[in-house]
């Protein structure tokens, strides 16, 4: 555990943990004595008012990656999800309905509105869970359902950031 003193805060970091204490006065008398303090350059942590202007960008990286793993899953690899739902002895109207789905809120990720876009992460994240629950199931092995919650995690991550944003606007 590492913690920082400026001015009347103290910034205490733990392990799985970020504490901001605000003090009814100041530890220094100026604040000359501080200049150079600053609390992620003490911490070796990123500076958390910067956090939320860094937040958009990795936002758009994490829908281009969703995006590429579904064209990548649901287009190079289209035979692989035929043989799949076959398998699963899943009708082909909704596989085709699923397809649909993925690539409409795949396309939904890069509107420029955060409601939109959360809603895209959802959509997603709403079909990883039916995969996962198909999966589950039908009793698949550990190593074929990491994709799926993989995917689940991503859209999830999407959806909070979306949310996270539009609160601070």
């Amino acid at each position: 555990m590492r913690f920082a003193i400026y001015g009347n805060h103290i910034l205490i970091e733990g392990t799985w943990m970020l504490k901001i204490i605000d003090l009814p006065f100041s530890l220094f008398s100026t604040s000359s004595e501080i200049d150079s303090i600053h609390f992620h350059q003490v911490l070796g942590i990123p500076d958390v008012a910067n956090l939320f202007s860094s937040m958009p960008t990795i936002l758009e990286v994490l829908s281009i990656l969703v995006f590429g793993s579904i064209i990548f899953v649901w287009g190079v690899r289209y035979n692989n999800i035929k043989d799949e739902f076959k398998h699963f002895n899943l009708p082909k109207w909704l596989r085709d309905l699923v397809g649909i789905l993925k690539f409409s809120f795949a396309i939904m990720l890069f509107n420029g509105d955060y409601e939109i876009v959360r809603l895209g992460g959802l959509g997603i994240a709403i079909l990883m869970i039916a995969a996962l629950f198909t999966h589950i199931r039908l009793k698949s092995a550990p190593p074929k359902m990491l994709p799926s919650f993989s995917l689940l995690c991503a859209c999830l991550a999407i959806s909070y950031m979306c949310t996270q944003l539009l609160l601070t606007d």
